[in-house]
């Protein structure tokens, strides 16, 4: 009985449900966007790009907000380093052994850390020591931004593309959603251009938001397990 037994449960490991994982992050995300504009009185978090004049002020008035982004945003970097690290074993059980499936773990983890890093910053930027000093607070806030925009958005692009690319060449993924994951991660890698020019920081959210939504699809649609030829013949005999 024990040995019977041991591969359903070998079988059974496949780790948290990915596309659980995938929503749990963007929540958790939204929500730092969300209840921080809520208790800022309705002003989102201010451009690094503006004067700093308006920019210390905001930090001074709302530090409630950014206590609150910032632990979200810390929040959140959790469950995408477990996504990432539960998409990547499970491309290998899946019988990937193309660089696609250490790409989405490399990705995945740098883009948690990044998320991560970008939440503490945020919550330093509450501080009220810090906020006595306008320089430090723009400092803090590019540091921020920088980890947050595309430190974290540049990966995220490779988490897309080493699921991306697999999905499609493999057919473990529908085809147009591959596709599309392609698209994402190309746009999410041109987002690097927003640290060259100003102008090009609106990729940042066309690539982040495509590709939350991209993952929480793949997370949802990449199976447990590949059925082999072997296996098919095996049910065909089955069934006649």
């Amino acid at each position: 009985m024990q040995s019977t037994d041991t591969p359903t449960r070998r079988e059974a490991q496949g780790g948290p449900p990915p596309g659980i994982l995938a929503v749990v992050f963007t929540g958790l995300f939204i929500a730092g966007l969300v209840v921080s504009t809520l208790l800022a009185d309705g002003h989102p978090f201010p451009s690094p790009f503006g004067a700093t004049d308006g920019i210390v002020a905001y930090f001074r008035e709302h530090t409630d907000a950014m206590r609150v982004a910032g632990a979200l945003q810390f929040a959140a970097s959790v469950p995408l380093a477990v996504y990432a690290a539960t998409v990547s074993a499970r491309l290998h059980k899946l019988g990937v052994r193309a660089p696609g499936a250490t790409i989405a773990l490399a990705g995945g983890g740098l883009a948690s850390a990044a998320l991560a890093c970008s939440g503490l910053v945020t919550w330093v930027l509450s501080r009220p020591e810090v906020l006595e000093q306008p320089a430090l607070v723009r400092a803090l806030q590019f540091l921020a931004f920088g980890f947050g925009g595309p430190g974290h958005v540049v990966p995220l692009g490779l988490l897309v593309a080493g699921l991306a690319v697999p999905g499609l060449l493999a057919g473990l993924l529908p085809r147009p959603l591959a596709i599309a994951g392609l698209a994402v991660a190309a746009v999410a890698e041109l987002s690097t251009l927003a640290l060259l020019l100003d102008g090009a920081a609106v990729l940042l959210p066309l690539a982040r938001f495509t590709g939350l939504a991209w993952l929480i699809a793949a997370g949802f649609l990449l199976p447990r397990r590949r059925v082999r030829s072997q296996e098919r013949s095996r049910e065909r005999e089955l069934t006649s």
